[in-house]
């Protein structure tokens, strides 16, 4: 009987986990942007996997008061449920990115938030972005996450990016790049989760990543790029 009890016991405890697990995947996805965004001729649109139930990436975009477009996206070091509640309190901290300031500023911000909220052992790259429709140019700061991507014509390319991720030191400090889009451009912005998936060479794996992106572009459908991405 008490072999019994244990294993009625073990087969509560996980379906109790899988409960909370699924709960938490429910509030994962209500973090995500519902909808692709779309403002005259510019479409933003995600596709999001995590490796296990749920994961420490996080991604949005949205529309700012002046008329420009924000975006970012973010890589919370670990995985699992640890990340994912992690990546919680960096997106908590999101009223910031919709203030106007620039990206850079926007990072900085966010560096000494995590430091006075933060957990030990845990960061998070993050890239945050601003589009200007008007003058068709994109401001992108980045800390500790690589890329983004950019689809010109029949070619891609590696936007070199760097900065410290927030969380972690105090003096840390980033960098604005200006991009000038031209019609038909895409930028591709992805954490490290999609090479490591593809390959344990990190350049090979970018390099393949900007192959593929660059052969789906001709759709000039951003979601039909993503899906690619499922395939090997």
């Amino acid at each position: 009987m008490s072999v019994a009890a244990s294993t009625e016991e073990i087969l509560d405890i996980a379906k109790l986990r899988e409960q909370d697990l699924e709960e938490a995947r429910i509030i994962q996805d209500v973090m995500l942007p519902a909808h692709p965004l779309r403002k005259g001729r510019v479409m933003i649109s995600h596709a999001f996997q995590p490796m296990l139930e749920v994961g420490g990436d996080y991604l949005d975009y949205f529309a700012l008061s002046d008329g420009k477009i924000g975006l970012y996206v973010g890589d919370v070091s670990g995985k699992g449920l640890p990340a994912a509640l992690y990546a919680a309190l960096a997106v908590g901290t999101r009223g910031i990115h919709k203030t106007g300031m620039l990206p850079s500023r926007v990072l900085s911000v966010l560096n000494q938030r995590l430091l006075l909220r933060g957990s030990p052992g845990r960061h998070s790259a993050i890239q945050y972005a601003v589009f200007d429709p008007a003058t068709s140019t994109i401001q992108i700061a980045s800390a500790g996450m690589a890329g983004p991507f950019l689809l010109r014509g029949n070619g891609c390319s590696i936007l070199k990016t760097a900065g410290i991720p927030p969380g972690l030191f105090a003096e840390a400090s980033y960098d604005d790049i200006v991009l000038e889009l031209r019609p038909g451009d895409s930028l591709f912005f992805c954490t490290d989760g999609l090479t490591e998936a593809r390959s344990g060479d990190d350049r090979e794996s970018k390099s393949r990543v900007c192959r593929k992106s660059a052969k789906a572009i001709w759709t000039r459908v951003p979601l039909s790029c993503l899906a690619g991405f499922s395939q090997p």
